[in-house]
């Protein structure tokens, strides 16, 4: 079974940092893209940063240079490190792995409120 599982969510104050990780199983991940996605209530889904299986990795204008995106293969796990975090990207962080099809993690809140 495939399980997609982000973690590292929570409550920070602006300007603060936080590392989300997400816990793959069931795939063989490093033939994957892992990508994460977000959305803010009212909002689309919006895609934040993406790593492809040989480490390129691109970013949302919106968080460039503030958010770094990594994976280890040996451990089955993407993370994503937001620093210089901002209230506007407060919102429920989604992990995705594609190849030829897509699996989606169930999400994992993100709240950026002094």
């Amino acid at each position: 079974q495939v399980q997609l599982v982000e973690s590292g969510g929570g409550l920070v104050q602006p300007g603060g940092s936080l590392r989300l990780s997400c816990a793959t199983s069931g795939i063989i991940f490093s033939m994957y893209a892992m990508s994460w996605y977000r959305q803010a209530p009212g909002k689309e889904r919006e895609l934040v940063a993406t790593i492809t299986r040989g480490g390129s990795t691109n970013y949302a204008d919106s968080v460039k240079g503030r958010f770094t995106i990594s994976r280890d293969n040996a451990k089955n796990t993407m993370y994503l490190q937001m620093n210089s975090l901002k209230p506007e990207d407060t919102a429920v962080y989604y992990c995705n792995a594609r190849v030829s099809y897509d699996y989606w993690g169930q999400g994992t809140q993100v709240t950026v409120s002094s």
